[in-house]
Formats: structure tokens, sequence, C-alpha cells
């Protein structure tokens, strides 16, 4: 949207005085001719840009001024702060700089704008590091959503991966999009405020309740780094006995979790290696490997091995009529 490219401009020009038309072209991917227009919009908007010649030239704002993001909508606040991805951000040593920089930009936002961004920190996280995957958009999303914003508790009907479903009444507090999956944090009032973590496409209905109290004090980012380990843990109920090759076993990781894969043995005689894998059921582990073909062997449990039998006959079928 060319509103967000001009106030990037601005803050470029007002951080780093006398960048030159081509590298503000190249920092906001647009043409010189683009960069000029841009300016031109700038000043007519009263922001006093201007571009120099010559040594020590470029583009600069007057001596003084500085840009206050006062004009944003509490809306575009929220969806700026959360635009960070924390565990990318610590990966590459950026942490710190990332924080820096969002203190350094709420210092300029008016108290109603930095209320909505601060906002919106305390109720959403983005944790994606998994590439590759598009995100799912469950139905229920929105509504859960509006209830993490509005602080008002959500009847969920779960169905858990055994398909038994559950009822809770939950305090929802955040939202987190881990690795392409969306997942609802809150805490569980008729089970004395114990902390509980929900995937969102396993909500069958909800149904809206009454408002609660936050917890000013609750840290959503802190608690998911906290938890997440645990969660992983508690989902895997099933161990599948898988047989591959070592380029086989670098597919099973691209397409399964692999924090608790286990250290492979071998190879045997043939060359093949062995190794257990923990997943959530025998449903999802068959979703998730049938992709890979005859690249894996599942040795065990023999119903899922089953199911792969049944599956290649299906497939054999399939191809000679």
């Amino acid at each position: 949207m060319r509103a967000a490219r001009l106030i990037r401009m601005a803050l470029l020009v007002q951080s780093s005085p006398g960048l030159t038309g081509a590298a503000l072209a190249r920092e906001l991917e647009v043409s010189e001719r683009t960069v000029i227009r841009d300016a031109q919009a700038l000043q007519e908007a009263g922001v006093p840009i201007r571009s120099e010649l010559g040594r020590g030239g470029g583009y600069h704002l007057a001596p003084g001024y500085r840009t206050r993001l006062t004009t944003l909508h509490p809306t575009e606040a929220e969806t700026l702060f959360l635009s960070g991805l924390p565990t990318a951000l610590r990966d590459l040593g950026l942490a710190g700089a990332a924080d820096a920089a969002r203190l350094k930009l709420s210092a300029t936002l008016i108290p109603s704008v930095r209320a909505a961004a601060e906002s919106s920190t305390r109720r959403f996280l983005l944790d994606a590091p998994a590439w590759f995957r598009e995100p799912s958009a469950p139905e229920l999303l929105p509504e859960l959503a509006r209830a993490v914003w509005s602080d008002h508790t959500v009847e969920l009907t779960y169905a858990r991966p055994d398909r038994a479903t559950v009822t809770r009444l939950l305090e929802p507090y955040g939202l987190v999009l881990k690795a392409g999956v969306w997942y609802v944090v809150g805490r569980v009032p008729d089970r004395d405020g114990a902390w509980r973590t929900y995937r969102v496409d396993r909500v069958r209905a909800t149904a809206a309740g009454e408002p609660f109290a936050r917890d000013p004090a609750f840290d959503l980012a802190a608690h998911w780094e906290a938890g997440a380990a645990e969660f992983a843990r508690a989902m895997m109920r099933a161990t599948v006995s898988l047989r591959t090759t070592e380029a086989g076993l670098r597919r099973v990781r691209a397409v399964a979790d692999p924090a608790g894969l286990a250290a492979a043995t071998g190879p045997d005689e043939d060359g093949l290696v062995t190794v257990e894998l923990p997943v959530e059921s025998e449903e999802v582990a068959f979703g998730q490997l049938v992709s890979l073909g005859a690249a894996v062997e599942v040795v065990a449990p023999a119903g899922l091995r089953a199911r792969f039998r049944e599956h290649a006959q299906a497939l054999i079928e399939l191809y000679q009529r």
C-alpha cells in the first residue's frame, strides 16, 4: 500500500539522512521515478523532505523535524506490532535490536495508539519458524479472536486427537500461530484456573460468555516459550517405528515434528536405518508419511502398517485400470 510506503520512506530518511534516490528505491522495492513521486506526495502532506545534489546530498528532512506517527489508526498500530517473528529474530541474534526498535517506535505514538499497539502484543504471538507451510485459517478463528480482543470467556467444544469431544469454559488470553497452525491459550476457571492450549482447527463450536478480568502481568510470549516443549510432548500420544535411508530420514524431518525424533540405529545390511517417531495419532502419522511414498517403510504399529498396505493396493488397482 502506498500509505505504508510513504511512512516507511519518511522514517528511512529520518533515520539515515542522505539516502540517494537509488538507495531508497532499493529499500522500498520501487523505481527511482516512484521515489520522486513519493517525495512530492510527502511534501504535499506537510513533511519537509527535500533532495540535494552533490557530495553530502541525497534526501533529507528539514533540520529539527522529526516524524511522529500520530496519524496511525489504532488498528494500524495493532497490525504493525503483530509483524515480529520472535523465534526467527532470536535465531538471527536480532531479538535485542528488535526490542529496541519497538521501544523507539512506541515513544513516537500518541497514548491512545500506543495502548492499542501494546494490547496486541499481549494477545497475539506469531511463532512461525517452519518454511513452505501455509497457515491454516480455521472457521472459528475470527470468533476466538473477538473473544481474545474483548476479554470475554468462551465455551469451547473441542475434539481431542482420539476424536472424543469435550466442552470447556475458557478465558482466552491469546492466539499463537506456530508453523502454520493456530492455537488458543487460556485459563480454565472450572479447573482451578489451569492454563490450557488448544488447536483452533479442532474447535468444533464456540459460545460467547461473560467478560473476565485479565491478569495484566500475563506475558504471552514468555508463557508460550515456557510451555511449548511440554505441550508438544503432551500431544505426542503414539510412536511409529520407521525404516528408511539417511536421505529418507531427512525427508521425514521435513514433514513431521523432528523435536522428539529418536536417534537412528543402523544402518543394517540393506543400508537402512531404524528410527522411532513420536506422533499425535496414527491418523496424523498417515497423513504426514503418505507423501513420502516408498522412501519410508512403517515397521510398527501393525494397524498403521496395514493402512499403508491398503493404500498401496488401492493405488495399484487405480493405475491398472
